[in-house]
């Protein structure tokens, strides 16, 4: 029987939820889900990426791909690094060139099918795309930095199912009404509001941090 549990592991955060992990402004996570290990964002040290990789024994042969939110350094920077050691297929919101690599790099201009339960949302506002894993008629929704808005990034999901969860940087995210309805919210590396959500949605609410491993 397939396994259809979601892993995913926060490697790269602005605060260290594993005190023996380095935190650093920036974001990657690492996602487990129907075989398939996909390095979504790549933080903005290579050495940090790297190193938290080791300490959290995630080999970097075992990534199968890498999905990239957005192209601001905090989230690009160990790309080219870790590509030297493991030249996947990467999935981004623009075409560009990593320079000295010969990487294969798509982009996903609208809702698009990347793997089985996985997806893009597709570039938003022609800035970011979030992930998207299906799970049952629900989707869970990874996010960088969501400058389209989490209402944007929530319309382009919806085909997918209902919204369940919700992990990423959220920026200055306020309209709260909206994540009132989901399982559990995650807010990580550039969120303003991180304890207003916290007061908020206590029972939803899922502490981030590099070395965060969350189960659905």
């Amino acid at each position: 029987m397939e396994n259809t549990k979601i892993t995913i592991t926060i490697i790269y955060d602005n605060t260290a939820w594993d005190k023996n992990l380095v935190s650093d402004w920036g974001f990657a996570c690492l996602i487990n889900v129907s075989g398939k290990s996909i390095l979504f964002d790549t933080g903005a040290n290579p050495d940090i990426l790297l190193a938290n990789m080791k300490d959290l024994k995630i080999d970097p042969s075992s990534v199968d791909d890498i999905f990239i939110s957005h192209h601001h350094w905090d989230h690009t920077g160990g790309l080219a690094t870790f590509l030297t050691a493991n030249p996947v297929p990467v999935y981004s919101p623009v075409d560009f060139e990593i320079p000295g690599q010969k990487a294969q790099v798509s982009t996903c201009k609208k809702l698009q099918k990347i793997h089985e339960r996985i997806w893009s949302t597709g570039i938003l506002d022609n800035t970011e795309q979030s992930l998207l894993i299906e799970q049952d008629g629900q989707v869970t929704v990874v996010a960088g930095c969501s400058h389209p808005g989490i209402e944007k990034i929530f319309n382009a999901a919806r085909p997918l199912g209902k919204i369940s969860a919700l992990i990423g940087g959220l920026h200055g995210f306020h309209h709260f009404e909206l994540i009132k309805d989901i399982d559990w919210v995650c807010p990580t590396h550039c969120t303003q509001y991180i304890n207003k959500i916290r007061s908020l949605c206590p029972d939803k609410f899922i502490e981030g941090g590099a070395g965060k491993v969350i189960v659905l």
